[in-house]
């Protein structure tokens, strides 16, 4: 057998005998480090040759006196030897990961959480794809407009806060596993209710399941990796985020628009195109759950909940399943003894054991404000908020702004025609972007045509004939029908504004909200808009990928924000589509290493005992500022350019100089 005997300033004490991985006389350094060590150091051994613990037996008659002991003891002296305790056993996994090697098991999980990763992605995008189909298909009154957005939001904020707290209680994997089913099983399920408040309920609590991704899938990667490949290998895990944008976007271009692709059963069910994108969006979430059941937990986890046998198993297997990969197999894994950190107050645990989960959590949660991190923790907290604010504020603004522009080119173009007189004619063919004033029209048809963005204004229909007409965006303002005949149309009250019908009828009428923008240009170019800032993100994820560790995560974090705030400036000159998509690509380039290097910095800061807790409230930071960035941004637009502007580029230029005091991590070993 092989022994590691770690001491707190000499890991590899060779000359006592203790390290005899390479003499020859194995096992009589074994038997020497068995029988000569410390009982004070409370070394753990034993089951890893498959012999029972009795660690619990010896230790119990002496529970009492041992408690009596530390009664006696300074409070202070026992958080310190605790500390000193935490620092040997992050120094010593750092050096059994290393041991462990990287590989193929890293590599396996890495595309596992990557799909969970990818999901989370998906769901912020499909919020915002899916919301003018949805309120339109379930005929959604302009006062409840919005609020699709608003409660996925709130629903990822309560979830990233509540999953990152259980993640440290309950465990990586199987926290996990839960919120990515609930998340899955939720989102494929709205895609079937026909009612807004059943849909409204769905998403929320898929928004609630996937809130915990960010926190739990950082933590449980960062945890098999050691020191120098740990900045690296994050990293590339973001990209995984701009994979889920990058399929939403995709499929919402290749979906949405194809209102053809839909089913209805009678005349209470319509299953339209943006349901198919719905269901086709949780299939990353399900491969995911898939993929989760073939892992194992993270075995620093298991060493935090004194879970040593389970931990050791763990990392055996890493170390097997890399070497296998390596064409080693032969090599054993040599660590059969891991440090276990002394408790400081056993009443304490014990009244934490006696708690509900909830006040676990919140337990765990003060102890986020507590020395060593609790100014690490503000810090974090005013970068997330900062970034957030700015990054979907800005995302918000770029396309609307866009579309703003598209819509004052198209009203540039509109056709007027004024006193006309029309007999007898058929009207077959679409008319569009068009204003009729003062004209007069007798003895018409319009048959199996389109009105759309076309107004009539003090004008007369006289025996008339509409059938299978649609208007989208039409109205007739102050007109007068007379003896008019309407046949399965959708023309209504709402779009006959302060119009006399005398004598008409109306046969087939259609009712409800019809999905009506079929082979629409601006919805393929909203999704084509999106589409594009995605993409432009890859070349600043593979940099960011390439220098965390050459760099620092500091110095990457700080000026790829006061970049971005300083990028926002150049949006003075966006008088065009062409230049405002130009502007959001070199935003978007320039702020994904700000966010990659942030969740480096947020995952190393926090020790394991309160990582998912820490990570899930900043989080749930980023979300709530993400809710109150769509607000504020989405109202400037059309307004000034110079508030959004300042706004922007004020917040991110703070944010990156309050990033560049944060706590440099990239030497540190994993706590």
């Amino acid at each position: 057998l092989y022994f590691y005997r770690y001491r707190y300033d000499d890991y590899y004490s060779q000359p006592d005998g203790n390290y005899t991985g390479d003499h020859a006389d194995d096992e009589e350094g074994s038997s020497d480090a068995t029988e000569g060590h410390d009982e004070e150091d409370e070394i753990y051994e034993g089951e890893y040759q498959g012999i029972p613990s009795d660690a619990k037996t010896r230790d119990e008659p002496m529970a009492l006196g041992q408690l009596l002991a530390d009664g006696l003891k300074d409070r202070r002296e026992l958080e310190i030897e605790r500390q000193a305790d935490e620092e040997e056993l992050a120094q010593q996994y750092e050096l059994i990961i290393q041991e462990c090697g990287h590989g193929r098991f890293q590599w396996q999980l890495f595309f596992t959480l990557g799909l969970a990763l990818m999901s989370d992605g998906v769901e912020v995008f499909v919020v915002g794809f899916v919301l003018p189909s949805a309120e339109t298909d379930m005929c959604v009154p302009d006062s409840s407009s919005g609020w699709l957005g608003s409660i996925v939001y709130l629903g990822m904020m309560v979830g990233a806060f509540f999953w990152g707290g259980m993640a440290d209680k309950v465990g990586r994997r199987q926290c996990l596993l839960i919120c990515m089913s609930m998340n899955g099983f939720f989102a494929f399920l709205s895609s079937f209710m026909q009612g807004y408040g059943f849909f409204l309920f769905c998403r929320m609590i898929a928004g609630f399941g996937i809130g915990g991704a960010v926190p739990i899938v950082f933590s449980y990667f960062a945890e098999v990796l050691s020191r120098e490949k740990r900045g690296e290998h994050l990293s590339w895990l973001c990209m995984f985020w701009m994979i889920g944008e990058i399929y939403a976007s995709a499929m919402a271009w290749a979906i949405i628009p194809h209102y053809g692709w839909s089913f209805s059963m009678g005349s209470a069910y319509q299953f339209h195109s943006w349901r198919v994108f719905v269901v086709v969006c949780a299939l990353p979430c399900v491969c995911a759950v898939v993929a989760l059941t073939f892992m194992p937990e993270s075995p620093r986890f298991y060493l935090e909940v004194g879970k040593h046998d389970e931990a050791w198993m763990i990392l055996k297997q890493i170390h097997d399943t890399n070497m296998r990969a390596r064409g080693q197999p032969e090599k054993v894994f040599t660590v059969n003894r891991i440090k276990i950190p002394k408790q400081s107050d056993d009443f304490v645990e014990m009244q934490t054991e006696s708690g509900n989960l909830f006040s676990k959590i919140w337990l765990t949660f003060l102890k986020c404000f507590d020395y060593p991190v609790k100014d690490s923790t503000v810090k974090l907290a005013i970068v997330w908020l900062t970034l957030s604010f700015g990054y979907y504020g800005l995302s918000v603004w770029f396309p609307d702004v866009i579309k703003h522009l598209q819509a004052n080119e198209y009203a540039s173009k509109v056709q007027r025609h004024n006193n006309e007189r029309i007999e007898d004619f058929t009207f077959n063919f679409t008319l569009e972007n068009q204003i009729h004033t003062n004209s007069l029209f007798i003895n018409d048809r319009f048959i199996s045509m389109k009105f759309k963005s076309v107004t009539f204004i003090n004008s007369t229909f006289q025996s008339c004939f509409f059938e299978d007409v649609t208007s989208v965006g039409s109205f007739f303002r102050n007109c007068t029908f007379i003896e008019a005949v309407f046949y399965n149309t959708d023309i209504d009250d709402s779009k006959l504004i302060n119009t006399d019908v005398v004598n008409s009828t109306f046969y087939h009428n259609k009712t409800g909200c019809q999905m009506t923008f079929e082979d629409d240009y601006s919805a393929y170019w909203v999704y084509f808009v999106n589409f594009l800032g995605t993409l432009a993100v890859l070349p600043g994820n593979i940099v960011s990928a390439l220098l965390m560790d050459k760099i620092g995560r500091l110095s990457m974090l700080g000026f790829s924000m006061i970049l971005s705030g300083i990028s926002c400036f150049f949006l003075w000159f966006g008088t065009s589509e062409s230049m405002m998509l130009g502007m959001l690509c070199l935003y978007n380039g320039l702020s994904i290493s700000a966010w990659n290097s942030l969740d480096v910095v947020t995952v190393e800061l926090y020790p394991t005992d309160r990582r998912g807790t820490g990570f899930g409230f900043c989080n749930a930071l980023c979300k709530l500022a993400a809710v109150m960035g769509n607000l504020i941004f989405g109202s400037l637009v059309g307004i000034s350019k110079a508030i959004p502007i300042l706004l922007a580029s004020s917040v991110l230029v703070g944010g990156g100089l309050v990033g560049l005091r944060l706590p440099d991590t990239r030497s540190n070993v994993l706590m």
